[in-house]
């Protein structure tokens, strides 16, 4: 983002990215946790004490955000958990609550939101450095692999991921320890949590977002140009 302002905090049509983000989405969740990490306080400064902070010292990754956030969320008695970046303020109410219906009525241990793109120009740049869906013969998904680690065929595919989740709680926090850093980045990837679900013959479920421009998320300047076109 070229600032030393933590990137959710960056306005989106004059307001935090992450406020926009909690307030889409705070009539359909009681007490969301928001895990902090580089210049935390200063998130929690603009958003005040009404959530629940997770501190992740060090950023190694999505799936390491979700290890410690197993720390303080274990003790809960949640039967589900919804994960969403911070940075990706057009997720709608409406299609978390299409994730949560699908998510139980399949009684999947994991499910995902995703986009689906008729190309990555135009409007739909902003999806070509997303993490590609990975499907078998049947359609099933077997893997997500982020475009970093990417063949050149397997960026050709048009299905992304938003990382948008729903869990079954019981099963994420039996396995989230199992990711493993191996990788370009050496960091610990929330992506995995599929080929972990799908070696254990565990549901997994998906539905595409219709508006696929609710998966827009904002990594610079430019992508935060195109979110707000959308607010």
């Amino acid at each position: 983002m070229q600032s030393d302002l933590p990137k959710a905090l960056h306005m989106a049509k004059g307001v935090p990215i992450i406020k926009r983000l909690l307030n889409n989405i705070k009539s359909l969740f009681a007490e969301p946790a928001i895990v902090v990490g580089y210049r935390g306080n200063e998130i929690i400064s603009v958003l005040g004490d009404k959530y629940l902070y997770i501190h992740q010292d060090e950023q190694l990754g999505t799936g390491h955000a979700l290890m410690c956030a197993k720390k303080v969320l274990a003790k809960k008695e949640y039967e589900n958990i919804v994960v969403i970046p911070g940075d990706h303020p057009l997720i709608s109410k409406e299609t978390l609550q299409d994730l949560l219906a699908l998510h139980k009525s399949e009684k999947a241990k994991l499910s995902l939101a995703i986009v689906s793109v008729p190309n990555f120009k135009g409007d739909f740049t902003s999806f070509s450095n997303c993490g590609r869906i990975i499907r078998n013969a049947e359609g099933e998904i077997i893997g997500i692999v982020e475009y970093k680690d990417a063949s050149e065929e397997q960026k050709k595919i048009r299905e992304v991921n938003t990382s948008y989740y729903c869990f079954d709680t019981k099963w994420l926090w039996e396995n989230i320890d199992k990711l493993e850093d191996k990788n370009v980045v050496r960091e610990y990837y929330l992506t995995d949590m599929v080929k972990i679900a799908r070696e254990q013959g565990d549901k997994i479920s998906s539905f595409i977002i219709e508006n696929a421009f609710e998966g827009l998320g904002v990594n610079n300047k430019e992508q935060l140009e195109k979110v707000e076109s959308h607010c």
